[in-house]
Formats: C-alpha cells, sequence, structure tokens
C-alpha cells in the first residue's frame, strides 16, 4: 500500500495557536498536548471532529490517530454505545441535590472487576485521584512520607520530590522547577527506581514508622520484572504502609481487572482514570475496606464528583469493554502491530522496533545518543504526519484500530523510517526536519 506524502497545511492550526498563546498559559491544559511535544509546523494541533480511530484537523487534513486522545479513550471516538448513555443521562440531567443511584451501580462494577476493590470514591482526573489516594493513606497511617514511582499528577504532594533536588528527573520530565510548592513539604516525596527492591527496602528502614504509602505505576509497556511487584508487597506489608497501584494509564488495557489480575500481585489501593470513560471525565480510588472507609471522616469532598455524566459513561465504557473482550482484542492487534514495524524496520534496514506486551507496547530506536534520538523522534513524528498518521513512539490502542488503519500506518511508517535511516547515514537530519525538535519526552522510570 503506497501512502504518498500528503502536501498538507497546518495553517489555521498555527493561527489558532498564536491566539491560544496570547491567551492559554501553555497553550493546552495537558503538557502531552502541547505543539512543541510533537513536530511543531507540521503535526496537527486543533481537531474539528474525531470518529472511531481517525481525527480532522481544522485545516481539513484526516488521521489515524494512535495517541487515542493520549490514554481515554479505549473504545474509540465517539463511541455510539457511551454516546448514547450520555445523552439519556444529559436528558435526566448531569447533577441534581440527590445522588443518582447510577454512582452505586458503576461502585458495584469496579468491585466485581477490579482485585483491590471493596470500596469506591470517584474524581474527575487521574491526578487528582492519586493526590485523593495519598491522602487516604496518610489519614488512615498517620504517617507523612509517600514512596513513589512513576508519574502521578501536578499535585503539591508529587511535585514536592523536586523540593531537595531534581529527583523527577526520571520519573516525570528532567528540569521541572516546583515553582508554587510549598518549601515546608521538601522530604516528604521520595522517588525510589523501578524494579530495583533493595533501594525501596533501604528507604523504608531509614524512614521506619514515617511512610504512609508506596505510589506506583505497576508497569506500562514492559513485563514487570520477575518477583518485583510481590517484592514490594512484602516490603508494604512488612512495614505496615499503605501499597497504591495507579493504573491511570495501564488500567483496562492489559486486564479489565487492571494490572493487579494480570500479574496477581493486589494492593491496598488503586488509582484508575483516563481510559475509565471513554474520554469523558471520570476517575475512580478503589480499595480494601479497612482503608477506604476511614476516608467518609477525612474531608475529601467536591461537587462535581457526583456528575451523573461520567458514571453513566464509565458504566456503558466497562460494560462496552468487558463485552467487546477488549483485553483480548488488543493483544491480538498488538501482536499484527509490533510485526508490522519490525518489518517496515526490516525493509529500511534501520534499528527500530516495536517492544513491550502486546497490548500496550512502544516503538524504540536503537544506538542513538540522547540529542540524536530526539531528532528522530520528532522526525518520526513529521514524517507520520505528513503521510496520514499520528504516531508518536509511545501511544494508546483503541476499538476502534482496524485493519486499514493497520495498513495505512504500516505504509506510513515503512516510509517514515527509511528517511530516518537515510538521515541518518547522511548525517543530515537537521536538513530534513520542518520544525525544532521535540521537546524531552516523559521519561517512566516504568516501561
Amino acid at each position: 500500500m503506497e501512502i504518498p506524502a500528503i502536501s498538507h497545511s497546518v495553517k489555521r492550526s498555527l493561527e489558532i495557536c498564536e491566539r491560544a498563546r496570547q491567551l492559554i498559559p501553555g497553550i493546552t491544559q495537558l503538557l502531552s498536548r502541547r505543539p512543541t511535544r510533537a513536530a511543531l509546523g507540521v503535526s496537527p494541533i486543533y481537531a474539528a471532529r474525531a470518529k472511531g480511530c481517525k481525527i480532522w484537523d481544522v485545516d481539513g487534513n484526516e488521521y489515524v490517530d494512535w495517541m487515542s486522545g493520549v490514554g481515554p479513550i479505549i473504545l474509540g471516538y465517539a463511541d455510539e454505545v457511551v454516546d448514547e448513555a450520555v445523552r439519556e443521562q444529559i436528558s435526566r440531567g448531569s447533577i441534581s441535590t440527590l445522588v443518582s443511584e447510577a454512582s452505586v451501580e458503576l461502585a458495584e462494577e469496579l468491585v466485581r472487576l477490579i482485585p483491590s476493590a471493596e470500596m469506591v470514591r470517584y474524581a474527575k482526573g487521574g491526578g487528582e485521584a492519586c493526590a485523593v489516594a495519598v491522602r487516604i493513606a496518610r489519614g488512615v497511617t498517620g504517617r507523612d512520607k509517600v514512596l513513589f514511582c512513576g508519574y502521578h499528577g501536578w499535585h503539591d504532594w508529587y511535585l514536592a520530590a523536586n523540593l531537595g533536588g531534581e529527583r523527577l528527573d526520571d520519573h516525570l520530565l528532567p528540569g521541572i522547577e516546583p515553582i508554587g510548592v510549598p518549601r515546608c513539604l521538601e522530604g516528604t516525596a521520595l522517588p525510589f527506581k523501578y524494579g530495583d527492591l533493595n533501594l525501596l527496602e533501604d528507604l523504608l528502614k531509614k524512614h521506619e514508622g514515617q511512610v504512609a504509602c508506596i505510589i506506583m505505576e505497576p508497569m506500562r509497556s514492559e513485563e514487570p520484572p520477575p518477583g518485583f511487584l510481590e517484592g514490594v508487597r512484602q516490603l508494604a506489608t512488612h512495614h505496615g504502609v499503605v501499597l497504591i497501584f495507579d493504573e491511570v494509564s495501564s488500567g483496562f488495557r492489559i486486564a479489565l481487572g487492571g494490572v493487579q489480575e494480570y500479574t496477581g500481585v493486589v494492593p491496598d489501593l488503586s488509582v484508575f482514570a483516563k481510559a475509565i470513560s471513554n474520554g469523558y471525565p471520570m476517575a475512580a480510588v478503589v480499595g480494601r475496606r479497612e482503608f477506604m472507609e476511614p476516608a467518609s471522616r477525612m474531608f475529601i469532598s467536591s461537587a462535581y464528583w457526583d456528575d451523573n455524566i461520567g458514571i453513566a459513561a464509565a458504566l456503558a465504557t466497562l460494560r462496552e469493554l468487558e463485552r467487546r473482550q477488549a483485553p483480548a482484542y488488543f493483544e491480538q492487534l498488538g501482536a499484527d502491530f509490533k510485526e508490522r514495524i519490525a518489518r517496515a524496520a526490516q525493509a529500511a534496514g534501520l534499528d527500530a522496533g516495536c517492544a513491550g506486551v502486546a497490548a500496550h507496547p512502544g516503538i524504540r530506536f536503537g544506538g542513538l545518543d540522547p540529542q540524536t534520538l530526539r531528532k528522530v523522534h520528532t522526525l518520526f513524528i513529521q514524517e507520520n504526519a505528513r503521510r496520514g498518521v499520528i504516531l508518536p513512539p509511545g501511544f494508546f490502542f483503541n476499538c476502534a484500530h482496524d485493519q486499514e488503519a493497520l495498513d495505512h500506518t504500516e505504509a506510513a511508517v515503512r516510509e517514515s523510517f527509511a528517511l530516518i535511516k537515510e538521515g541518518l547515514e547522511r548525517d543530515n537530519l537537521d536538513q530534513l526536519l520542518e520544525c525544532p525538535p521535540q521537546e524531552d519526552l516523559f521519561r517512566r522510570m516504568v516501561r
């Protein structure tokens, strides 16, 4: 399948971006959506509409999108079943003085699906749900310190790690300044490296009796090292520390019950968001009764957490994921995707591939120094966009990705890889780039 480079323009996107620059600090609300995170000047910035696995931008260009809204879209854009459930709920009202029975139905579904869930609290986004989970753990234990691994949002408890140095460099972005975070929080959030049980044990011993919780992404695209999660569970139990799994990104893709179902390692509390409601704002903190019930006596409260739109969307999404056997579909889709990327890399003679678990892999380029890798990532995004594909090295599958999307993407990536190979051999990547190199990617200790 030949995919000629699209002679497309993103002129209107860029014009709107200039308007936004004067009005919205950072241009977008999510860091990952900032135009400088892609190929500025070539990648689309503003969408006119989205359906299934495709996006149409404001300049009229059509794209196969593999980012799935940066994670929330798991069934596909504008999914008919979810949207109909939302429309029906809108006709009955979104929020009222009284609470809807649907909030109990959703809690029952989550308890049925997720191994750690015995009780449930709601929120609207992953970052605030992580903050709720940490608040609960601190309230239950009466301790202040948090040990963490991975990315957990923007709140003070987490960014406090950088008050004593750039400890988030391998978890979030390098060089994040904790502007606005109270200095008195220094020393309350301490990182540990994924896979390093010895470091975690040393931290627990050093801060014995002071650690409220361990919060971590249990996995992303790579299998956990043998025995690692089991070891974390044992250490948390031994030291009387609450173990929290942040499944905001991993939830419902590897297994409907999350990584904890997939691995058999059950935390005390868990956080789910993003894909829980196929693009409607919704999040949940779930956990064992002994840890969740005390939250009824803590001041954790928001009017919009009882919003029935997110609850209706989540109920419909979870039921559709189960009916469509989504994790099995992602496993099959991912295996096919990985084969196609491998074929494209082989055809180009490029040291590249798609690695990780089939349901949530990532594209890797080998043998490159960090500066060259930034240029290669940008060129990859740029050339894919020119061929009607939104595909960075990190991405999310959804149920609407089909054979047509795979065929289009394989052809586009084959040509993108060939250009990258040429640029590396001729040492002219700078000449091939039509935009500045992409800003540093999220660095995850958890792959």
